[in-house]
């Protein structure tokens, strides 16, 4: 259980580091200063630690990086979009 809780708080503190950048991309329509090939790169590597986290059927990895995809991803599109 403690490792658990260690893995959820880790989680936690990675997902939540996207959230003010996330914010301030949605509300600014702003990425010229984010780099491209910095969020495709981290985006499709927590893609996979999500696919690892789903063969090896551990909860804070699933639902961890599958939040921070969803942040980072949605980053990423509005990268592609707005430049």
């Amino acid at each position: 259980m403690p490792v658990t809780l260690i893995g959820l708080l880790a989680a936690a503190c990675t997902t939540l580091a996207f959230l003010p950048q996330a914010i301030k991309t949605w509300r600014t329509r702003s990425t010229a200063d984010l780099s491209l090939p910095m969020f495709l790169l981290m985006t499709f590597g927590v893609a996979l630690w999500m696919v690892y986290g789903l063969i090896l059927g551990d909860w804070p990895l699933i639902v961890g990086n599958g939040l921070t995809l969803l942040l980072s991803g949605s980053i990423l599109y509005c990268k592609l979009r707005y430049g």
